[in-house]
């Protein structure tokens, strides 16, 4: 599994790639799911494991808040059933990779995820996923804090407000996170 020294610190999070989110990407959805196993595959040939972070809540949905904005809408079912949350099986899931659920929006928040990464000494996250003004955005938030270093793959987030996820890969990431299309990572890896 380990072809260098960087399979060794990164990981590469393919996060809420499921049947309810993809809805949000519409046509979008067939070179998403191209790019994301074009960086999968790449991952997996320089041994860099893949973990996927999917959103799941329990039957009845006990650990959304009243107060949050979001439980109406998830537990109307507008967003699909997120009770058996499932990666989406276009991705290739295999028996190595990590599957991590979350409750909140960000890949930290309620589940295992930092646990996982520094139990394996990986401080090296390589982030892609919908939405980018979503999970995206709040993971690379918190593993900054955390003292993680981050690479987000352009072409590999999606988001339905292509203004918010312009500025976001534009402005703000590419301030504490080296912004990169997949084809640049790929090649970076390749070095």
């Amino acid at each position: 599994m380990e072809k260098n020294s960087q399979a060794l610190a990164t990981a590469l999070l393919v996060m809420d790639i499921q049947s309810p989110t993809m809805t949000m990407v519409g046509e979008n959805a067939s070179a998403l799911i191209a790019t994301l196993k074009q960086a999968i595959a790449a991952a997996r040939k320089s041994g860099i494991p893949v973990f996927y972070v999917v959103v799941g809540f329990r039957k009845g949905y006990p650990e959304l808040s009243p107060y949050s904005k979001m439980a109406p809408t998830i537990k109307s079912g507008a967003l699909g059933n997120l009770e058996d949350p499932t990666v989406d099986p276009a991705l290739g899931l295999q028996p190595e990779d990590i599957v991590i659920t979350k409750r909140r929006l960000g890949a930290f928040s309620g589940s295992d995820l930092d646990v996982l990464l520094r139990a394996n000494r990986i401080y090296n996250l390589v982030l892609a996923g919908i939405a980018t003004s979503g999970v995206v955005l709040s993971t690379y938030t918190e593993a900054i804090d955390k003292d993680y270093l981050v690479t987000i793959l352009s072409d590999g987030c999606a988001d339905r407000d292509p203004e918010v996820h312009n500025v976001l890969l534009g402005k703000v990431f590419p301030r504490r996170a080296d912004v990169l299309t997949t084809e640049q990572w790929i090649a970076g890896l390749n070095k």
